[in-house]
């Protein structure tokens, strides 16, 4: 199938770190765009002052880097297009209200936050949809004058036309029907001075020559006021896709507001890019294979078709699914590094508690059982200390298996421990008992636990000194 070059888009707002719901937005737009043969371009909607910082600014761009979604065109990549962030648009903007101005699209509105929100009141207690009556739309040139001579600061309403119909065709939804009747003259400029999010969103789409914009579908009733707005204008306006919203365990949607985890407290925490491209991908597309997709392999099988309308919710342990498996897929150098970087801090530094020699040793050993760094770390003080924690679960077997056992156990370590199996059956025979009697206090002494990396694996890592200081406490143990 033959695909045309498109320009799609992530616009974000520098009020707080980047959450899933947003990266997994960016990550849709960059697939399709990459589909395609495309632009993927950035735009920084910064016209929020009060809440907008730079430091969630810098962060939006590390943190995408970091997943592998760099840009084609926005900050730090001007393709004559810019300025990329909506702070420094303002010149841009005003051209067009004046634009709107004098073809008779826009009119100012005196109307105060107090007798809009009693307007609303009154229309909800009466049954009726809340939409602006046009109040403002009837004052004569000299009532305008007059009151802003008087200082009062007029917000800058869209003048809806009341007759006809808004059509079309979401690429996720489908076919989009509105009534000019049912929308209402909207801000496009608030009293302040600053742009309303339906103009400058808009606006900056169309200057920037977006032909697909891929977003949340609580932005779908915004659509038909965005295309009003470009039709006024003489725009062309983009494809529109409302893609359906990830939300939480309580079924309302990821924000920063209700606390929701960032990209930043994931990558912190350990979690790798590839393996939170895996999950989000799925989280409202279809892919036809279910295993670890490289990104080229996600761009590949990315179809706009496969984009569902039912909500997506965020589960922890599916992301945790696709962490381990990317953990499995890591080379062993790769992986060490990794865990290198996870455990830096001075109190859990991985590389103080393996020795070098057992470097590439240890990741394979332990690789099935990590899904983040202080696993591993933990893993590795269990393996490596000079003294070993037993977890309560462990001491049963091991007060079972009495100290003799133990006793025999440590008699029968050989100078080179490399092969377990050889190791417990000569256990087994000189102790008298074959299975879980066997095995289970073996790895109970041995690592402190009843459940982790194969003992073949970790055996040879213990060493028979260590090994044989375990048996012993193990006997003592034995004998309380």
């Amino acid at each position: 199938m033959e695909y045309a070059p498109i320009k799609t888009r992530f616009a974000p707002s520098p009020t707080g770190y980047l959450h899933l719901g947003n990266a997994r937005t960016a990550l849709f737009n960059a697939l399709a765009a990459r589909k395609q043969g495309g632009v993927f371009l950035l735009r920084i909607e910064d016209t929020d002052a009060e809440r907008s910082q730079d430091i969630y600014r810098q962060a939006l761009i590390e943190d995408l880097r970091w997943l592998g979604l760099d840009w084609q065109e926005g900050p730090e990549k001007d393709l004559h297009n810019g300025p990329y962030a909506q702070s420094r648009r303002g010149d841009i903007y005003r051209k067009h209200y004046a634009v709107l101005i004098e073809r008779g699209c826009a009119y100012p509105c005196f109307c105060s936050v107090q007798e809009l929100k009693q307007i609303r009141k009154s229309q909800l207690a009466a049954g009726q949809p809340p939409r602006y009556p046009g109040t403002c739309t009837r004052l004569t040139a000299q009532e305008v004058k007059a009151r802003l001579a008087f200082g009062v600061e007029p917000s800058l309403r869209f003048r809806v036309p009341k007759e006809g119909i808004i059509e079309f065709d979401d690429v996720v939804r489908g076919p989009q029907r509105y009534r000019g009747s049912d929308i209402g003259d909207f801000v496009i400029r608030r009293s302040d001075g600053t742009p309303a999010f339906f103009f400058c969103n808009a606006m900056d789409d169309a200057l920037m020559g977006i032909t697909l914009v891929l977003r949340g579908e609580d932005h779908l009733s915004n659509t038909p006021r965005q295309l009003l707005l470009l039709n006024a204008l003489g725009y062309e306006a983009p494809r529109y896709g409302h893609i359906a919203l990830l939300t939480g365990p309580a079924g309302s949607p990821l924000s920063k507001r209700r606390g929701a985890r960032s990209v930043r407290d994931l990558r912190e925490a350990g979690y790798l890019a590839l393996a939170i491209n895996n999950y989000l991908a799925r989280l409202g597309h279809v892919y036809e294979r279910n295993d670890l997709l490289s990104p080229t392999e996600l761009t590949g099988q990315f179809d706009l078709s496969r984009l569902g309308r039912a909500s997506a919710q965020f589960d922890e342990g599916q992301l945790r699914h696709w962490q381990k498996v990317a953990v499995l897929h890591m080379a062993d150098a790769e992986l060490w590094d990794w865990l290198k970087a996870g455990c830096d801090a001075a109190e859990s530094r991985i590389e103080s508690r393996v020795p070098a020699e057992h470097h590439l040793n240890f990741v394979r050993a332990v690789r099935d059982n990590i899904e983040l760094p202080p696993d591993a770390y933990r893993l590795a003080c269990a393996l490596f200390g000079d003294t070993l924690q037993l977890t309560p679960e462990s001491q049963a077997p091991i007060r079972q298996a009495g100290s003799h056992f133990f006793e025999t156990a440590a008699a029968q370590l050989q100078p080179a421990p490399e092969d377990f199996k050889a190791y417990a059956r000569a256990v087994g025979e000189a102790a008298g008992v074959k299975g879980k009697a066997l095995f289970m206090p073996l790895r109970a002494a041995l690592t402190g636990a009843l459940h982790g990396p194969e003992m073949a694996r970790v055996f040879p890592l213990i060493g028979i000194e260590r090994a044989r200081a375990r048996l012993r406490a193990a006997q003592a143990k034995a004998e309380d």
